[in-house]
């Protein structure tokens, strides 16, 4: 294949994913963009040289997020204009608006296209909470938490938003992160609320979510016609506020082995991940899965050692549960790439 097909092929892959996950300005948008590629124009220049990059690294995202950032920052009138969230609606020449402001912006855009994606999708804690909850009911030992690509720590603090499933809540009540009809079918079984006895995670860019730079890198990745995930991102970074994490900047391979080096008696470690593995290097994540290989050879039941992870499986992701000792592994739910909705008890 070509560089040129290749790299079209990239494009029109993301066009498809917007258009399933419910952002038409984003379709919309990248159809224009696909017709400016075939007629080489400011799009190929940008992103002519970087076929290489492998799919998972979200070249289009990392593009449409430099634009949504100068959005964001009140620099690109005519865009906001379309863009609901600054307040506007998108109209019929949104794409060509849309190439304008990258041609005006046009060295920013380049530069910001090399930064990582980091959404820190706070829908997926909603996921990632029924594996929680299914290993402390299998350890009843409170949890020890290591995230892995966590950007800016908001789903460490997982314990802190309220899950309402139709039964008992689970977590604060009061909390501004609430999670309500996001469950196809039966609910997974949640405490009244989650112990956590310790939360760390590592990112190779972690973002502090209490300063205006971390919050505008956060929101300039969440699709911008997706008002939801932008309020939910808002509750959550009101609460990073107050509940403090620790991330590390470190290589996930690198940070894993040194976390799993010591026995954690009495918790149940749990190292984690949601949609991050496609990011990491090859050598990183052979790394990382030898050292819970090694580790879950020396778990036991007083120190027992557990890997979740949310991760594509397809159209839908899958939340898989690996456990030690004995590292059984199961498939707890499917859900969409945003956290809902949520299939639970295994594939649909």
């Amino acid at each position: 294949m070509s560089e040129t097909d290749r790299l079209r092929e990239v494009l029109a892959y993301q066009a498809a994913a917007c258009a399933n996950a419910g952002s038409p300005l984003y379709e919309r948008i990248l159809e224009g963009v696909i017709d400016d590629f075939d007629r080489h124009g400011v799009v190929a220049d940008l992103i002519e040289g970087r076929s290489d990059d492998p799919l998972g690294s979200a070249l289009t995202l990392r593009l449409l997020g430099a634009v949504h950032r100068i959005v964001l920052e009140g620099r690109a009138e005519a865009l906001a204009a379309h863009y609901p969230s600054v307040g506007g609606t998108p109209g019929d020449d949104v794409t060509s608006v849309f190439l304008a402001t990258i041609r005006e912006h046009r060295e920013e855009v380049d530069r910001r296209i090399d930064d990582g994606v980091q959404t820190n999708e706070v829908g997926r804690a909603a996921v990632l909470a029924g594996g929680y909850a299914a290993l402390s009911r299998r350890t009843h030992l409170p949890l020890r938490v290591l995230e892995v690509g966590a950007s800016a720590g908001l789903n460490l603090r997982f314990d802190q938003y309220c899950y309402l499933t139709g039964r008992r809540p689970c977590g604060p009540v009061e909390s501004p992160v609430r999670f309500e009809g996001v469950w196809e079918g039966d609910p997974p079984e949640l405490p009244e609320r989650f112990e956590v006895a310790e939360r760390r995670g590592c990112d190779r860019n972690p973002l502090d979510p209490t300063t205006r730079e971390g919050r505008l890198t956060l929101l300039s990745y969440v699709w911008p016609d997706q008002l939801h995930r932008i309020e939910r991102l808002s509750a959550a970074l009101e609460v990073a506020r107050r509940v403090p994490v620790t991330i590390d900047d470190a290589d996930a391979g690198d940070w894993v082995e040194a976390q799993l080096a010591d026995e954690a008696l009495g918790r149940a470690t749990v190292v984690c991940h949601s949609i991050v593995f496609q990011y990491l290097p090859p050598a990183s994540r052979a790394k990382l899965e030898g050292s819970l290989r090694d580790a879950g050879a020396r778990a036991t039941g007083a120190a027992p050692l557990a890997w979740l992870r949310m991760e594509p499986a397809g159209e839908r992701a899958e939340l898989r549960l690996t456990t030690w000792p004995h590292g059984d592994e199961v498939v707890l739910a499917t859900a969409g790439y945003h956290g809902n909705p949520i299939w639970w008890g295994g594939p649909a």
